[in-house]
């Protein structure tokens, strides 16, 4: 059994997702419950949906669930889906595996590009694939958050612009840390979670619906479909409400975290993510624990740093919970023991990172690992952020 946390720090949660709640949105999330369906909640849901298409770079309907980020991962496929059409899956990482899996369990015939984990597809590769098949969806992942490697989309969109084949993505991890453009880059369908860089806490989904897919949606011969209906969704979504009972505390939070994103501007957001994501793969390459994967497209929403030998993953993990009282996260897939992962999404500031680096320093002397230089990690960093 884990060993309780030490009593002499407080929790600190630094997983890519879910992360800690800001008290603004906090609070917001405890206002006194209104009427799902009456006018209260209809100017909030016609203020998120304002505020939130910017975020996915859109003009189109987005749409709400009470869901998690796998739900409107399904819900994006049942919609557009006739059991036994074709599927292309982008799997570069623990979520683009979920994506295939979730096809498969809908029925689809799913062929797969598989890209070594930490590096993304190469646009070559699938246009080849494109031209050989015709496929009703293409699944992607853009912020691929067990590896942090973030996929060209634009790159994407434009291979499928002229093809009647749709573009889903999973933007769970990126959304609101990255910048997406999806009516630019051709994406069909962008589906996301309330617990990453929307500073909520778990249980929301949305998804932003394009012209193109919304006349496949609409279709009577798709996957069979109820709760997750985007027909429903779509047919209310105008009249700023939701085809089901809305979680609407939830709601309440989504609203006073866009309020947040949009007073402190988009660019600013994302500038933000770069530059703290910067200072924690610079403070753990000092530390020694080298960047994973393809730095040339690293997230700016989660940091993942390769662990050498003898050191696991999962004891790094063990010992700044249990000593410092600090979530951060390894891998529950074939990088089990390779790497660690801290998120750098949502409000976090300098002061998280570099006390997620002197905490992890002080983990990794304690575990056997010899540090370069006493303070070299915190030392990176602030060179960096300067």
């Amino acid at each position: 059994m884990t060993a309780s946390p030490s009593s002499a720090y407080p929790y600190r949660l630094r997983l890519p997702g879910p992360i800690t709640i800001p008290e603004r949105i906090r609070q917001a999330t405890a206002r006194s419950i209104v009427n799902h369906r009456g006018p209260e909640m209809r100017v909030i849901l016609e203020e998120i949906q304002q505020w939130i298409k910017p975020l996915f770079g859109t003009t189109a309907p987005v749409l709400t669930f009470g869901s998690s980020g796998t739900g409107v991962m399904e819900a994006s496929l049942a919609n557009v889906l006739a059991p036994g059409e074709k599927v292309l899956a982008l799997v570069h990482g623990q979520f683009g595996e979920r994506y295939a899996q979730i096809a498969r369990a809908l029925g689809a015939e799913v062929d797969v590009i598989e890209s070594e984990w930490g590096w993304t597809p190469d646009p070559a590769v699938i246009a080849a694939k494109l031209d050989k098949n015709d496929y009703r969806a293409l699944v992607a992942v853009h912020n691929e958050s067990s590896t942090g490697a973030v996929t060209d989309l634009a790159a994407i969109g434009a291979l499928l612009r002229d093809r009647d084949t749709l573009l889903l993505v999973d933007s769970v991890s990126g959304l609101g840390g990255l910048e997406l453009r999806q009516d630019e880059w051709g994406v069909d369908i962008i589906v996301t979670g309330s617990q990453k860089a929307l500073m909520c806490p778990p249980g929301l989904g949305f998804a932003s619906v394009s012209e193109k897919a919304r006349k496949v949606i609409e279709r009577d011969d798709r996957c069979a479909r109820f709760y997750l209906d985007m027909r429903k969704a779509l047919a209310v979504v105008d009249k700023h409400e939701t085809a089901f009972t809305c979680p609407v505390s939830l709601l309440f939070g989504v609203h006073e975290a866009l309020t947040m994103i949009h007073e402190e501007g988009l660019p600013q957001v994302f500038a933000r993510h770069k530059r703290l994501s910067d200072a924690m793969r610079a403070g753990c390459v000092a530390l020694g624990l080298p960047a994973f994967g393809d730095q040339a497209t690293a997230s700016h929403t989660v940091v993942v740093a390769s662990v050498p030998e003898p050191l696991t993953g999962g004891a790094i993990v063990k010992h700044m919970y249990e000593t410092y009282n600090t979530a951060i996260a390894g891998a529950r897939n074939k990088l089990t023991g390779r790497v660690i992962r801290i998120g750098t999404m949502g409000l976090i500031s300098e002061a998280d990172v570099l006390t997620d680096l002197y905490f992890l320093e002080r983990s990794l002397t304690a575990l056997g690992h010899a540090v370069p230089t006493p303070g070299c990690g915190v030392a990176a960093a602030v060179a960096s952020l300067s």
